[in-house]
């Protein structure tokens, strides 16, 4: 039904044992449709809230009986490999009603705008019905958005990073708010550390409009605070190995670091590890549900973790793609912008979520 370049079984098995669980507890409940806010749950319930599961298509009616699309990513990594549950299990439901949704599912294994470029332009000429791109880097990609739009390419972005502003595809499916995730987990960590502190910001890769969004985010939160000073910004390539050799050296620098704040999902495992074997105080603020991230939450090496409903970015994807494949455009069917959520949890949330991702009971 699609083709993968990397199949991450172990992580397909957790999130589809995680789907029974809340199925058979209640639990989560489906994003309403719209480009507004969903309600922030309370503490006593972030980590259950954290990603929804229960979802179920919507009540349009696709006006064909088959689709083909094409999805290219930044990089192989655990954290797509969520999305395509999402997706996964939109195009199961389809195929109950009697509708045959097919996709290809791509991405390097390192991080290229070149080798996304690529991809797009020879996706072009194979006849997807849609072809949606998460922007390596906008101001490549945005262009080839634009170039295989007038090429009468159905175009549309998803997952972590939207293209540029005026941009031609049709509408985005993802984070509409990573300025304010990284805003909101260095507020965090400027509470924590009352306001006071030297910090780092590990971004991640260059260009990447959800990372450059986030450590924007958090140098501007910074700037409020006459005690906050950052210290250093580099950039991980999304590599938890780099980002430990970058946090090693920065600490070296910098021995007086008191904060780190991590703007993917690799860099606060590659942050934490430093920090434990440098036994250094430095606290970690970080994004999403890596399993090893959640033990450094859990053991309180890691502070706290914005984690994004990839489950949901995928469902939701695969569902406009379908109107958007349908001649559809932005309004009543769908926004141009679909709101996805990022839950903040802490080391109190960590056992659940553990369990609830990951079968993690000890």
């Amino acid at each position: 039904m699609r083709r993968r370049e990397r199949t991450n079984r172990l992580v397909a098995v957790l999130l589809i044992t995680v789907m029974f669980l809340c199925s058979c507890s209640g639990g989560g409940k489906a994003k309403p449709k719209s480009a507004e806010p969903t309600p922030v749950p309370g503490p006593e319930d972030a980590a259950s809230s954290a990603v929804h599961l229960d979802r179920a298509l919507d009540s349009y009616v696709p006006k064909k009986s088959a689709y083909n699309f094409y999805f290219t990513y930044k990089t192989v990594h655990p954290w797509w490999d969520a999305v395509i549950l999402g997706m996964e299990e939109a195009q199961r439901q389809y195929l109950a009603k009697g509708i045959v949704v097919t996709f290809d599912y791509v991405a390097p294994n390192s991080v290229s705008a070149d080798d996304q470029a690529k991809r797009l332009r020879e996706a072009q000429t194979k006849g997807y019905d849609v072809i949606g791109a998460d922007v390596a880097d906008e101001s490549i990609i945005s262009p080839v958005l634009d170039e295989l739009a007038d090429m009468g390419s159905k175009v549309m972005t998803f997952s972590s990073s939207d293209a540029s502003k005026n941009c031609k595809r049709i509408a985005y499916v993802g984070n509409t708010h990573n300025y304010e995730d990284g805003a909101e987990l260095t507020e965090a960590l400027c509470k924590k550390l009352g306001y006071k502190g030297k910090v780092a910001v590990l971004v991640g890769n260059v260009g990447a409009p959800c990372h450059e969004d986030r450590a924007r985010g958090a140098k501007d939160t910074i700037g409020k605070y006459n005690g906050m000073e950052i210290v250093a910004v580099e950039y991980d390539m999304d590599s938890s190995e780099l980002a430990y050799d970058l946090t090693r050296k920065i600490l070296a620098e910098n021995p007086d670091v008191s904060g780190i704040i991590c703007c993917n999902m690799s860099n606060p495992v590659g942050a934490a590890k430093a920090v434990t074997e440098l036994k250094s105080s430095a606290v970690i603020v970080g994004m999403d549900h890596d399993r090893e991230a959640l033990h450094y939450l859990k053991d309180g090496v890691i502070y706290c973790l914005g984690v994004q409903d990839c489950y949901s970015i995928g469902f939701d994807t695969l569902q406009i793609a379908v109107k958007i494949a349908d001649g559809n455009l932005p309004g009543d069917v769908f926004p141009e912008k679909t709101y996805e959520t990022t839950t903040i949890i802490y080391q109190k949330d960590a056992a659940l979520m553990l369990e609830l991702l990951y079968g993690d009971i000890s």
